[in-house]
């Protein structure tokens, strides 16, 4: 799926395909820094590239997520994606509960599949956390990510291709 979006997204320039990835909730930079990398970037660029792609939606997404997700389970196929979305997000986020925007920054931080910018986004509004605390807990979890994935790309342990796979 992933490769789709990216051959279909050829036309535009690298730097913001990097963006795109980074921005999306499956890849977020963990997808984008070695997607940047296999373009030829620098290593330097493609951290920035995808911790700014990543980091762009945070603040609205936290405005907007609780609301937009109280009115779209008032329909029936919605609450039932959300009450799925919030268990899930409930079971991988002890040490948010525990510690709160301590927690948040390691739960964004560690980068697996299902912790990143966006399920920091909903744990924060599952666990009402203060906007302030939430999206700078984000925005660190997110630098601390892209720092640890840089160096794993830079060891050689995380490639393009390995991604996609």
């Amino acid at each position: 799926m992933l490769e789709t979006l990216i051959h279909q997204l050829a036309g535009i320039p690298k730097e913001c395909v990097v963006m795109i990835v980074a921005a999306l909730p499956i890849s977020e930079l963990r997808g984008a820094i070695p997607l940047a990398l296999s373009f030829g970037m620098p290593l330097y660029k493609a951290f920035w590239l995808s911790v700014l792609g990543n980091s762009i939606f945070v603040a609205p997404a936290l405005f907007l997520f609780e609301p937009i997700s109280r009115q779209l389970r008032k329909i029936k196929i919605w609450s039932k994606f959300f009450d799925w979305l919030f268990e899930r997000t409930k079971k991988k986020s002890d040490s948010i509960q525990k510690y709160e925007a301590l927690g948040l920054v390691i739960f964004v931080a560690i980068p697996l599949p299902m912790t990143g910018a966006w399920s920091g986004v909903i744990a924060a509004s599952l666990f009402k956390i203060r906007f302030r605390y939430a999206f700078c807990a984000i925005i660190t979890g997110v630098i601390v990510a892209g720092l640890i994935v840089s160096a794993l790309c830079a060891l050689g342990m995380v490639t393009w291709k390995a991604v996609i796979h």
